[in-house]
């Protein structure tokens, strides 16, 4: 069925807008009539991109994209109304007008439509892979099979909601060091481009020759006035150069093994992997994957490549008849906790419930290790910023401290 956009007034006069199927641009008029709404203007909109067209990295597609916590809000929403007993075209029905985000708004109708025109609930969100993940995918599929896509929707809104709740906490933690370096380094700067060169001014008359510091600082600051932009330069090169080098395999498993051999730092990526990894295990277990396909799924969702192969490689084992944790554990690479408790889980026969514990396990411990680096942060931060304030004030007395004892 076409999707129109529309704007409307309502019986108050306010322009609303929005998006409706319907057979036509007539019938989409007298569908917002019925509903007391006054079409101002109704287009159809294109059809729906592909796989391979949805994909890439634009200016358009960045101001576009959905959010992840609108993803999180209409899968408990939607699930509310599949346990209700509303069948699923009828719930998506009820849940597009109710959308804020125009594109989810979009997206949510053209599923709907997929859906009435004979395909399945999983076929159809198969259709974004950019706004649906692999997990979610898979995990309604298996829904739609075992016949409790209510309880499998409920669970995708829990993990959702857990994984946001645990992102928040990290950035609320991040905020204060970030926001400190920031100012930090603009105030340097202007101290820098505007204040230093001012006061050394007026050692530029001085027959004498300046202390090193001095000699430092007033080359620094020149080459900082007039070639500040080849910092920025330089700095976006860097980052454009990553980029690009993360995008090809050898990048990606270069900078993956070189953040997991950081100190702090690699073993707190560690643990977020390990948790996100368990989670994702355990909650397709539940909800009827087989393993060898739960670990293909699982595997990319720990967004790191040398942890992937390391699960790609269990996985040939596990395929052999070997338990996963023997099979994890010879890799290397999982914390020894992680194997431990994944043995546990099966020879107890309880391996989801030991691996959504597992993942509860590290994203505490995850927790608590960026709680203390940022504790941390904070006084490292005003020491740096001590200690070039310092050699900044030193370096314009001492220049000073000897003019006055010319004087005497």
């Amino acid at each position: 069925m076409p999707v129109f956009e529309y704007t409307a007034l309502n019986t108050k006069g306010k322009t609303i807008t929005g998006i409706i199927d319907a057979d036509s641009a007539v019938a989409a008029r007298q569908k917002l009539r019925a509903t007391r709404n006054y079409p101002v203007n109704v287009k159809e909109l294109l059809d729906a991109p592909t796989k391979k067209e949805s994909r890439g990295f634009t200016l358009p597609a960045l101001f576009t994209r959905v959010r992840q916590r609108d993803v999180t809000m209409m899968t408990r929403q939607l699930a509310t109304l599949v346990g209700a007993g509303f069948p699923l075209v009828s719930a998506l029905d009820a849940l597009i007008p109710q959308i804020k985000s125009f594109t989810f708004n979009k997206v949510l109708a053209r599923i709907k439509d997929s859906i009435v025109e004979g395909n399945s609930f999983a076929g159809a969100l198969a259709l974004y892979p950019d706004t649906f993940s692999p997990l979610y995918i898979n995990m309604i599929r298996a829904g739609e099979s075992s016949g409790t896509l209510e309880i499998v929707l409920e669970q995708l809104a829990d993990i959702s909601e857990k994984q946001q709740e645990l992102k928040n906490r990290i950035q609320s933690a991040l905020a204060y060091p970030i926001l400190m370096t920031i100012l930090g380094g603009t105030v340097l700067v202007f101290l820098l481009v505007f204040i230093v060169p001012n006061i050394t001014g007026i050692f530029a008359d001085m027959n004498q020759v300046l202390p090193t510091p001095t000699r430092i600082l007033i080359a620094f600051s020149d080459f900082l006035k007039v070639y500040w932009w080849v910092i920025f330069l330089v700095l976006a090169a860097i980052v454009i150069i990553a980029r690009r080098l993360k995008k090809t395999a050898r990048g990606r498993y270069f900078f993956d093994k070189r953040l997991l051999r950081l100190p702090a730092i690699g073993q707190l990526a560690r643990k977020l992997a390990v948790a996100r990894f368990s989670r994702t295990l355990g909650s397709l277990l539940e909800n009827g994957v087989t393993m060898l396909p739960a670990l293909d799924i699982a595997k990319n969702i720990a967004d790191n490549v040398l942890i992937a192969n390391s699960v790609e490689d269990a996985a040939k084992e596990v395929g052999q008849g070997q338990g996963l944790g023997v099979s994890l554990g010879a890799t290397g690479i999982f914390p020894d906790l992680s194997i431990q408790m994944i043995q546990v889980g099966e020879q107890s026969a309880k391996l989801e419930a030991m691996l959504n514990k597992m993942a509860d396990v590290f994203e505490n411990e995850a927790e608590s290790t960026i709680m203390s680096l940022t504790s941390l942060l904070s006084p490292v931060l005003i020491l740096i910023m001590g200690v070039v304030v310092g050699f900044i004030v030193l370096s314009i007395c001492l220049p000073i401290f000897e003019m006055s004892q010319l004087i005497k």
